[in-house]
């Protein structure tokens, strides 16, 4: 029996906005609750660089997703796994093992939430028509930044209210004033799973048993996948571009926001919570969006090919503005802002090519599962390792030189973007 279908308006915002959500906490929103309550640039970079782990091996268990329950059923259990994950975080911030704890509560989110990731693209390409589906692509990437301004932004915001006092002294602590983001952000989630319960469309049928899971099975068609992803033209080239290309802004992702709120003394621009989540969490994040908007518009236009080296200058020289910020601080929250935007509206123009050289690559045979392990590679290369030293890096020779180095190693980027080879896909 044919179930009508809700209107992709009314579940696809709220789907990629519910991406973000857990993302924002476990990847940005705990750096800076992790300087707040005490820990080093080394430590925190080190340990929150370990959380990106689930989004790399995420192509390992994807075909379990696939296989064992609908996609529908792993979105809502998901989501109201991480609710009670998020709240429990809140409640372990006053203990005394507050760090053993949140790290373990938020690993466990970072794979609830890398699953809900594969759950919820899997079930947006079965529940639009492939018309609607290029329609709505706009949406959800809009929805899953609005996601990542609430993150982020307002979360971080309220945060720093919290700690001046806006609901009175009691939640004034850092704890307890992290704590209530914390029950937020649950409350947030349980929302969220509430309304996609009823929100989203029957698109699958539940009651058809699901093929049986056989490891034998699974292994054999990822061994098939691999062999076409290491057999692809070029491959040698291509892996450096896709481990590579984002080196500095990889460094530079977990550091700026330390440097940003770090005191005078320690070398950073003491920014408070509310600053911060205004300039970096809200503009910089529309920033970053507008800078994806005109990349892939100009690419579509003409071509990856001509617009590859122009992109590839906006995603490097921009960083140059922290190098300024850090031999010249300043506490005029106009400049930093204007530099926090210039420096992510180039990351956004550049991401763009850098995503849709994946795309380009991918194409052919077993397409979908060998663009799975192009971002798998490019989350490790380009988010993870980088931003596990980046920390180590920072502490031992100061802002000042690791905005430097970081200047220096766009060069990788030069080096991979001159050597990778575009087939006639990118024109």
């Amino acid at each position: 029996m044919k179930e009508k279908k809700n209107k992709p308006y009314q579940w696809v915002p709220t789907l990629y906005f519910s991406e973000a959500v857990p993302f924002s906490a476990v990847m940005l929103i705990s750096v800076i609750m992790f300087k707040e309550l005490g820990l080093s640039d080394g430590q925190i970079t080190m340990y929150t660089g370990w959380l990106g782990l689930p989004w790399v091996v995420k192509p390992l268990w994807s075909p379990i997703i696939d296989n064992l329950k609908t996609k529908h059923w792993w979105i809502i259990a998901t989501q109201l796994t991480m609710s009670i994950l998020l709240a429990l975080v809140a409640f372990t911030l006053p203990t005394d093992y507050w760090l053993q704890c949140t790290l373990a509560l938020f690993m466990i989110i970072a794979f609830a939430s890398a699953t809900h990731d594969i759950s919820a693209d899997g079930f947006y390409i079965i529940g639009l028509e492939e018309k609607a589906q290029e329609l709505y692509v706009g949406v959800r990437n809009t929805f899953y930044r609005i996601g990542m301004v609430v993150g982020q932004g307002m979360l971080v915001m309220l945060a720093g209210a919290l700690q001046k006092g806006l609901l009175g002294d009691s939640l004034s602590g850092t704890e307890y004033s992290w704590g209530f983001v914390f029950i937020v952000l649950s409350a947030l989630m349980f929302l969220l799973c509430l309304y996609h319960k009823i929100a989203l469309p029957k698109v699958e049928d539940a009651s058809k048993d699901k093929q049986s899971f056989v490891w034998s099975e699974q292994v054999s068609e990822f061994g098939k996948t691999l062999k076409v992803f290491i057999t692809k033209p070029h491959i040698i080239s291509a892996l450096c571009f896709i481990l590579l290309f984002r080196l500095p802004e990889g460094l530079l992702t977990k550091i700026v926001p330390l440097f940003l709120t770090r005191d005078l003394a320690e070398g950073g621009l003491a920014m408070d919570d509310v600053s911060f989540g205004m300039i970096y969490g809200t503009l910089g994040v529309i920033g970053l969006l507008g800078g994806g908007i005109v990349g892939g518009w100009a690419v579509s236009k003409w071509g990856l090919k001509k617009c590859l080296w122009p992109l590839v200058l906006c995603i490097t020289l921009p960083d140059l503005v922290y190098v300024y910020l850090s031999f010249v601080p300043t506490n005029n929250l106009w400049l930093i802002g204007s530099c926090v935007c210039i420096e992510q509206i180039g990351y956004g123009l550049g991401f763009a090519a850098y995503t849709l050289y994946l795309v380009t690559f991918s194409r052919g045979e077993r397409s979908t599962a060998v663009f799975s392990i192009c971002t798998a590679f490019q989350y490790l290369g380009g988010v993870m390792l980088p931003g596990m030293v980046s920390g180590l890096i920072s502490e031992n020779v100061g802002y000042q030189q690791f905005f430097i180095i970081i200047m220096a190693l766009c060069l990788v980027t030069f080096g991979v973007t001159a050597i990778v080879k575009l087939d006639d896909g990118g024109k």
